[in-house]
């Protein structure tokens, strides 16, 4: 029976490989700050296409209080009020405080990601060191099953849902400035292939690489939370409740209006 060995394999050398271990030792930086900018990405998009349906709400508050205000003569100089360039800054406002208000809950906590360390198999040497004891997916899966709370269905959902309007704007992105880039030089036939082809992949590798980690990321954060101060099904119920009020609308405007997926297909 042969024993596993007790230190870690050679490591590739070389200056791309010395290079590759170089930038891996930052990842503990630039990985949180990417989830971070691809969630704000994301509640960026989604909140671009609530303005319209913000400034038609106040409209209608406008609308009504000029018939108050109408219905009586003391107070008659008071319609035409708000002008329509105040009430479309009064949307604007609304839609920037709410975007800001969700990157407060479902960005900010992209900022305590931290990668796992190698499993002990892959590396029988760290059995001897304190092992990372955060649940897994399934643990948390199962525990959001028996334990259901407001934060650990909704926070990871709504993060999904940004995440792809995310991925599915700096796909976008991709796409108009290859294709603007190279129609002169491919011709608009082949640029256009090449630029969906492009955004594809950018799409994929955002989510693959970025994505599932967001969503995991928040899952592990509601989680915590939920155990921490949910003690009984009131508070299970009322724990985060504002914040997942003002997340889950968003992240369905991301789904529905913020995420063309089939936009580079067609």
């Amino acid at each position: 029976m042969s024993l596993s060995p007790l230190t870690p394999p050679a490591k590739p050398s070389g200056p791309l490989s010395g290079l590759s271990r170089f930038i891996g030792g930052f990842r503990w930086a630039f990985m949180p700050l990417g989830l971070l900018a691809l969630i704000a990405v994301g509640v960026h998009a989604a909140a671009d296409t609530l303005d319209d349906r913000l400034l038609s709400l106040v409209d209608m508050a406008d609308a009504t209080f000029d018939r108050l205000v109408g219905a009586y003569s003391f107070s008659e100089g008071l319609v035409d009020l708000i002008s329509l360039e105040r009430r479309t800054f009064i949307a604007r406002v609304l839609a920037l405080s709410w975007e800001l208000s969700v990157d407060l809950v479902l960005a900010l906590p992209a900022l305590g990601y931290r990668e796992s360390r190698a499993s002990p198999e892959a590396e029988p040497w760290r059995k001897y060191l304190a092992q990372d004891t955060r649940p897994t997916w399934r643990q948390l899966f199962l525990r959001s099953l028996r334990k259901p709370t407001t934060v650990r269905w909704t926070r990871p959902l709504a993060t999904a849902g940004v995440v792809l309007a995310g991925a599915c704007a700096v796909a976008r992105l991709l796409q108009g400035s290859v294709y603007l880039s190279w129609r002169e030089l491919l011709g608009e036939r082949a640029a256009d292939a090449a630029a969906r082809g492009l955004a594809l992949g950018a799409l994929v590798g955002i989510l693959v690489t970025l994505g599932w980690r967001a969503v995991l990321r928040n899952l592990q954060h509601a989680d915590t939370a939920s155990q921490e101060n949910v003690h009984n099904r009131l508070q299970a119920l009322s724990y985060g409740l504002v914040g997942s009020a003002l997340a889950v609308p968003l992240a369905i405007a991301a789904v529905l209006d913020a995420s063309p997926l089939l936009s580079f297909l067609r």
